[in-house]
């Protein structure tokens, strides 16, 4: 991954979703861009077009605060498109000489693995590379076709690109795979030299046009709360909201819990789900296989 180019491109796609209309400016008939101008975009963050156009060729060394949240409401960025631009900043303000070597495993600890037991709702944790991490018993039955991939550690990225049964397990295929890299676009400005991140995007990128479009676009997203469909091969079409929470004790880790509206379908479902795990596993806890 170019930082310098991730920079660009970022601000380049941006400026190109503005109309001159959404920002009150005067649009002409002759406009040959589209969106916004370099000139314009310098006026609305009230800097010289000079120093704007420095900053869209992917310079953003010693760029103050003020400059950057100027440049984000001119360009109207959202809340995750501007914490993804102050941290292509921060990395343009150090530049390691070699990609940062992965990180040996963290251990899920017990607490952690009872605690998610306990839990009624299915319940896994996954990385920032989107590796799958740990899981409640439902939350794995909920998750058996990402986790029938042979390729350890089980990666929701991997599996939504280069499995062909994601299609069927996404019925929202477009937009959850729009997500899923736009999340991994937004851990990339965090830490573009993480070795496993870089690996994942190369494997990825040599082996599916579809996530090099994506890719490309350069769109980024917070993954925090919302709504899931899933059609899984056991029970069948489910709509579970789920909620996002970070770990503080496993820097990068996510713990996801899905819950089903009381006496819905889907909730009917997640029962028999349940009960089909029982039974295939008797009981037993498996676990994935860890990488951080």
């Amino acid at each position: 991954m170019d930082s310098q180019n991730d920079v660009r491109e970022f601000l380049r796609s941006r400026r190109a979703k503005v109309t001159p209309q959404q920002v009150n400016l005067m649009a002409g008939s002759n406009r040959r861009v589209p969106g916004l101008r370099r000139e314009e975009v310098a006026t609305l963050a009230s800097v010289s077009v000079d120093y704007y156009a420095r900053l869209e060729r992917g310079n953003l060394t010693g760029v103050s605060d003020e400059v950057l949240e100027a440049v984000a409401h001119a360009l109207r960025l959202d809340d995750a498109e501007t914490a993804h631009l102050f941290d292509l900043a921060r990395a343009a303000q150090t530049r390691p000489a070699h990609r940062r070597r992965a990180a040996p495993p963290q251990q899920v600890r017990p607490s952690l693995q009872r605690f998610m037991d306990a839990a009624g709702a299915p319940t896994w944790v996954r990385n920032e590379r989107m590796d799958f991490i740990a899981a409640n018993a439902l939350g794995r039955a909920l998750y058996a076709p990402l986790l029938s991939d042979p390729v350890r550690p089980a990666n929701s990225a991997r599996f939504m690109f280069l499995r062909p049964e994601a299609r069927t397990f996404y019925p929202e295929w477009e937009q959850v795979a729009n997500d899923v890299v736009a999340i991994l676009r937004s851990y990339a400005g965090q830490h573009p030299h993480d070795k496993g991140l870089t690996d994942l995007i190369g494997e990825l990128a040599t082996r599916s046009e579809e996530f090099r479009t994506r890719w490309a676009a350069h769109n980024v997203r917070f993954h925090r709360t919302g709504l899931k469909r899933l059609r899984h091969p056991v029970v069948g079409d489910l709509e579970l909201s789920y909620e996002a929470m970070e770990l503080p004790a496993n820097p990068g880790w996510t713990m996801f819990a899905y819950t089903a509206e009381p006496g819905s379908a889907t909730d009917e479902r997640l029962k028999l789900l349940a009960s089909w795990d029982a039974t295939t596993t008797n009981g037993r806890p498996v676990r994935a296989s860890l990488s951080d």
